[in-house]
């Protein structure tokens, strides 16, 4: 975790005095941009930065240029550039492998030619970005003129690991506004979220980890209640993990009096699957629907199709966490679990219509079910197929032979 190593707490150390200390903004400004190229160089490396600045630079000047086919080709380099980078390699093995082990390989060693051992740091997020920009920009949206708002937009350290996702419209006049006026309550409002941030990510989470890493080699072994208690805590470690991180974030950008959008809003207490995505990773959820979910069609022609534009929407979404077909399992899983969500009450008519009453008659058991739904599907995220399925068998019966 970037946040928690010697090097970041020293940098922290010296940025966060002298931002308070410093009183004109343009001079905040400046010491932002240096901090978050200091920060960027050190965790990414030049290989890692190089290929940002190109994409940065091309989506710059394409949303300057307000061109359509300017503006489609920059989006193209974006996610030419993400795909090349991190799923090369699940391409060539699972795809190409599929019809020439020796075509893998060519494919394979192209890509360690050009390309370095590991994608630059946070490439996934800054394609998003770039992406919503430019998207937003071909749809008749304000370019960012200012080549300084843009390198803020992109480089400001604070989310740049793990999110939140921003938007350019509502990142830009919070970033010049936390330049003019960052008050004590900003400080202390940041601080106590970064602390807790930190108490969710290393107390909980990482603990949580080392009991799960204990178990899982043998998982088959233990007393089944205890094979409950991993299931819980792979469940409570991601949602700790991930949100501790966000938090962090937060608390960080609001230091420097600059408020980023939440991410995580009791995901856990949900009432359904389509309530539970309006409040996990909602950065994410917010840019799926908006950039991948309505220009695919969203809703708009008719049922079938909506449900077929949330399957690919969520199946990019998993395949967005990583590069294996768990991830897209997981996705498609949710997108499964929403369009039935979404759904159930017109296919089954009066009885689904009575069974939808019910459920928002008894808030806890639909938020119960909606917890164990997502547990489930968490262990198909960090787990293959058939070891999440043996997983979850073994939680209600005390041997199996698979």
């Amino acid at each position: 975790m970037i946040f928690t190593t010697f090097w970041f707490v020293v940098f922290a150390s010296v940025f966060f005095p002298l931002y308070w200390l410093i009183r004109v903004p343009q001079w905040r400004f400046g010491a932002v941009l240096v901090a978050c190229f200091i920060f960027h160089a050190h965790f990414a490396g030049p290989a890692g930065v190089l290929p940002i600045v190109v994409l940065g630079a091309a989506a710059y000047f394409a949303g300057l240029c307000r061109r359509r086919w300017v503006l489609a080709g920059a989006m193209a380099l974006s996610i030419i550039a993400l795909v090349g980078y991190k799923y090369t390699e699940f391409l060539s093995r699972q795809i190409v492998g599929l019809f020439s082990q020796a075509w893998a390989e060519q494919v394979d060693q192209f890509r360690l030619e050009i390309l370095p051992g590991a994608p630059p740091l946070a490439i996934s997020f800054f394609t998003f970005e770039f992406v919503h920009y430019l998207y937003d920009v071909y749809k008749g949206g304000k370019s960012i003129r200012s080549p300084f708002d843009f390198l803020a937009f992109v480089f400001f350290f604070p989310p740049l690991v793990a999110g939140p996702i921003k938007r350019y419209e509502q990142f830009i006049p919070a970033f010049h506004q936390g330049l003019r006026t960052t008050t004590l309550d900003d400080v202390k409002i940041g601080m106590l979220r970064v602390a807790w941030g930190y108490f969710k990510k290393v107390v909980l989470a990482d603990n949580l980890t080392f009991f799960i890493n204990y178990c899982e080699p043998r998982y088959e072994d233990l007393p089944i209640e205890i094979r409950w208690q991993v299931f819980l805590a792979i469940a409570f470690r991601i949602l700790w993990d991930f949100s501790g991180y966000s938090d962090i974030a937060i608390g960080f950008a609001r230091m420097m009096g600059v408020r980023l959008p939440e991410n995580f809003n009791w995901p856990y207490l949900a009432g359904s699957i389509q309530d539970f995505w309006r409040r996990w990773h909602i950065s994410l959820s917010t840019w799926i629907r908006d950039y991948v979910y309505i220009p695919l069609g969203g809703s708009r022609h008719g049922p079938w199709r909506r449900v077929l534009n949330g399957l690919i929407a969520f199946g990019l979404c998993g395949l967005w966490h990583g590069a294996d077909w768990h991830f897209m399992f997981w996705g498609i899983y949710h997108g499964i679990g929403l369009a039935i969500c979404a759904n159930y009450r017109t296919v089954l008519g009066p009885s689904g219509e009575a069974l939808g009453e019910f459920f928002a008659k008894n808030y806890f058991l639909s938020a119960l079910l909606t917890f164990a739904f997502v547990s489930v599907g968490w262990l198909y995220f960090f787990y293959d197929a058939t070891r999440a399925t043996k997983m979850l068998l073994l939680l209600f019966v005390p041997t199996l032979d698979l």
